[in-house]
């Protein structure tokens, strides 16, 4: 990466961070103004449940509405909508049911379809040698963002009420939509050609997009991982009255403190030594931080004491951090034509895996213990990447093995 375009590079992932902060920000307050809005709880889940399935269908749509040419400009235009929306309901003194259901489908569609075209354009940016540490680079922007905007909210919200945290999140889309109007980096490859769509025997369909078997693993198994994602977010609230009736907001930021700093290390071990980019690049790396992911938030409600809880947080943060960059450097491998697809599909995946994963864990938790919960869906992840190491390395056995020439190839 060249010193100029690095440099812009890094002031686009500021203001990146700046929307994200933005974001989380927004979901603590948006949750509990749509209680006020709603008046029952019901009310949260079908806005929540509004927002996923916006997500879901713009992550569908996303391989046609995303081209190589247009991702900048599209990006833009999903910043300056989100902060219409949010400006809108900051200035609103009423907001009613059909209002908030708008807002809430313009963040949800805006930010799945921001989030395509964003790591889509990435390798043009930076370079595909550099798109590991790239990727570093916003994760550890995202953490810091995610913890900075939970822990803000509250004294927000208590000092200016829920409209102030609606314009501080319309202003942060303005930030992230001026840093692409004028830094201005490329986000298509111009020597890129349309690839051939034709599928190979060894291929699998779904929708318009082929895929191939490691492929179609890694975006079944990025689903997965967001359902027992979602489960350790629904039980820890639980764990925490538990632990620490008194001051549960407590034990909650000292969980996330301790991940938001594992998730920081995978990007630094990047930058400072090579072996660690090799291996990232390695569609395996991604299974293998599954792995140790599960294995981690697992651990963390089995009730430890204060110091092992914030190691094992770490850990899971560090794991965390690992399969981000993992995942996204090995679907940025593949052609510029292509990525958008991949990652609208990958957006259906995640958001899917999150949204069931969030009510049946709500549901198996008036029964069961956290801890029963967390392992169950977590579980199911673990045994998913266990099963994806045992294929990609009977795949990589098969690849490597004297062929007749075929069209796979053109897969993706």
């Amino acid at each position: 990466m060249v010193a100029g375009s690095d440099r812009r590079f890094r002031s686009l992932v500021a203001a990146h961070a700046v929307s994200t902060y933005g974001n989380y920000l927004n979901l603590i307050a948006l949750s509990l103004f749509s209680y006020e809005v709603a008046g029952t709880a019901f009310g949260i889940g079908a806005f929540m449940a509004l927002r996923l399935a916006a997500g879901v269908l713009a992550g569908l749509a996303a391989g046609v509405l995303v081209r190589p040419h247009n991702r900048r400009t599209f990006m833009i235009c999903t910043d300056l909508a989100q902060a219409a929306a949010m400006t809108v309901l900051a200035a609103r003194a009423e907001t009613g049911v059909l209002l908030l259901s708008a807002v809430v489908v313009v963040l949800g569609s805006g930010n799945t379809l921001f989030n395509v075209a964003l790591r889509s354009a990435v390798p043009d940016m930076v370079g595909q040698d550099n798109r590991v540490r790239a990727n570093g680079l916003l994760v550890t922007a995202r953490s810091l963002a995610t913890v900075l905007g939970f822990a803000s909210a509250a004294p927000v919200i208590a000092v200016g009420g829920y409209r102030a945290a609606f314009a501080l999140n319309a202003l942060s889309f303005l930030v992230s939509a001026a840093a692409l109007l004028f830094l201005r980096l490329s986000t298509r490859d111009e020597a890129t050609a349309e690839p051939s769509e034709a599928a190979a025997p060894s291929s699998t369909r779904i929708g318009t997009a082929v895929l191939a078997p490691p492929l179609l693993g890694m975006l079944l198994l990025r689903g997965a991982d967001a359902l027992g994602s979602s489960s350790h977010n629904v039980a820890l609230p639980v764990v925490a009255e538990l632990a620490d009736p008194g001051s549960p907001a407590v034990f909650m930021t000292q969980f996330w403190a301790a991940w938001a700093v594992g998730s920081l290390l995978p990007h630094q071990l990047v930058k400072r030594w090579e072996p660690w980019r090799q291996a990232l690049e390695d569609e395996r790396a991604f299974a293998v931080g599954t792995c140790l992911m599960s294995v981690s938030f697992v651990l963390a409600f089995t009730g430890l004491p204060g110091p092992a809880l914030v190691a094992v947080a770490l850990a899971a943060g560090l794991a965390d951090g690992f399969t981000d960059i993992a995942y996204t450097s090995r679907l940025q491998a593949e052609p510029d034509a292509r990525r958008s697809r991949l990652f609208g599909l990958s957006a259906v995946a995640e958001t899917s895996g999150f949204a069931v994963g969030t009510v049946v864990s709500a549901w198996a938790l008036e029964t069961a213990p956290p801890l029963h919960v967390v392992a169950a869906f977590h579980g199911i992840a673990l045994c998913g990447a266990l099963a994806f190491l045992v294929l990609a390395g009977r795949h990589r056995s098969g690849a490597n093995a004297p062929v007749a020439e075929s069209g796979e190839k053109d897969c993706i």
